[in-house]
């Protein structure tokens, strides 16, 4: 499991490093995915937990069509990578260009997976996803 919050710089090379607490054996042996997030971030799936994501598209209840538009538009802009000896990885430009990152990021754990946002976008959404869990949290209790 992945938690907690970590902030880091990305260097000229467009490494991050992983936080000490995420390198687990898995991850430094079968490696890791990483692809756009649906929110302004990019999220990185331990390979395990890709293999998960692709077994459900390659069948399912949709049309082949759609199934093939849907495979096209996640697995081209995904990207396996593995850690350097310090325990780095290289973000691909394109994905930092899509979370808006520049310089300062934070690598949070989202259980299964982790997310890495720019600093900037990561304060909006933590105050949003707060908001909206205490919310959440009050309407299943009036149950």
């Amino acid at each position: 499991m992945f938690i907690g919050e970590f902030e880091y710089r990305v260097d000229e090379k467009g490494r991050v490093p992983v936080p000490p607490k995420f390198r687990t054996e898995e991850l430094k042996k079968d490696g890791m995915v990483l692809s756009p997030g649906m929110e302004k971030c990019i999220t990185l799936y331990p390979a395990s937990e890709w293999k998960k994501i692709a077994d459900t598209l390659t069948t399912g209840p949709l049309l082949p069509s759609k199934l093939r538009k849907l495979n096209r538009a996640i697995f081209a802009t995904a990207f396996s990578v593995e850690m350097d000896g310090q325990g780095r990885i290289i973000v691909p430009s394109h994905l930092r260009q899509h979370a808006g990152i520049t310089d300062e990021v934070v690598i949070t754990g989202a259980n299964t997976y982790i997310e890495i946002w720019s600093k900037d976008q990561w304060e909006i959404e933590r105050t949003d996803s707060q908001q909206e869990t205490w919310h959440t949290i009050e309407t299943m209790e009036r149950r």
